[in-house]
């Protein structure tokens, strides 16, 4: 039980003052009601109601999500990478070349189909 006695002492902590910013945030917090504060909001425009089968998201909404999950992997590998660079020998060098390699024709191929562009 002995090895568990920190890790539980770190999770009433966090309970503490978990408890704590509730408590002062709902006592010395604003109390400003009213009927916008309680209105939904959506990106600084008034929400439309919803069609029956839901709405439709633009494609390029799920691009730039996949975007995004390229690249996060790309960093979950980097930085382990980066950590044990010392002891690590040629053959991952050559690996993660390849895979950064891999990783800039993805980016190259998006940037020339205009996947980047914010509009």
């Amino acid at each position: 039980m002995s090895p568990y006695i920190p890790f539980l002492a770190m999770l009433a902590l966090a309970a503490f003052f978990l408890c704590v910013a509730i408590l002062l945030s709902s006592v010395i917090g604003p109390r400003r009601k009213g009927r916008t504060k309680y209105e939904p909001y959506e990106c600084g425009i008034d929400p439309t109601p919803t069609p029956v089968g839901g709405g439709k998201f633009p494609v390029k909404y799920y691009l730039i999500a996949m975007l995004y999950i390229v690249f996060d992997v790309e960093i979950v590998f980097l930085y382990p990478w980066a950590v044990a660079f010392d002891q690590l020998g040629l053959f991952a060098l050559i690996e993660m070349l390849l895979f950064s390699l891999a990783i800039g024709i993805s980016y190259v191929y998006i940037w020339r189909r205009g996947g980047l562009e914010w509009d």
